[in-house]
């Protein structure tokens, strides 16, 4: 399955989820559905995943973890904000530099359409096979 595949279900399964639950609910409840939901379409999906920073040769893990972690591929970050504002767009292209990834997700739930609320990043790094 390619990266742009798991988008996919990615997105289907945030519109589904924001149909049914509407916006502005905490954002580990989307957490935990999202993860739920996409487990349900056979995907694997890691919850809090720590982000190691490495500097000169030395890895540190100073609080970065990403909200979903797709196939060991995507990934999804969550919100339920008034507006996604740059600095949370640049902490996707973030986790996905330090992690080599190419593509991720910010979700933003506060919406009432989902679909204004997804944002697709992409890091430029070739695609794992």
């Amino acid at each position: 399955m390619k990266d742009d595949d798991i988008g996919r279900i990615v997105v289907d399964a945030a519109i589904g989820v924001n149909r049914e639950l509407g916006p502005g609910l905490l954002e580990t409840v989307y957490e935990a559905v999202m993860a739920h939901e996409l487990r349900e379409r056979g995907l694997i999906v890691a919850r809090q995943v720590p982000v190691p920073l490495r500097y000169r040769g030395v890895e540190f893990e100073e609080g970065f973890r990403m909200d979903l972690f797709v196939q060991s591929r995507v990934i999804v970050e969550l919100k339920c904000v008034e507006s996604l504002n740059n600095s949370r767009r640049k902490q996707v292209l973030t986790y996905l530099r330090l992690t080599g990834r190419r593509l991720g997700y910010l979700l933003n739930f506060n919406r009432a359409l989902m679909k204004d609320g997804i944002v697709r990043l992409a890091n430029g790094a070739e695609e794992v096979p």
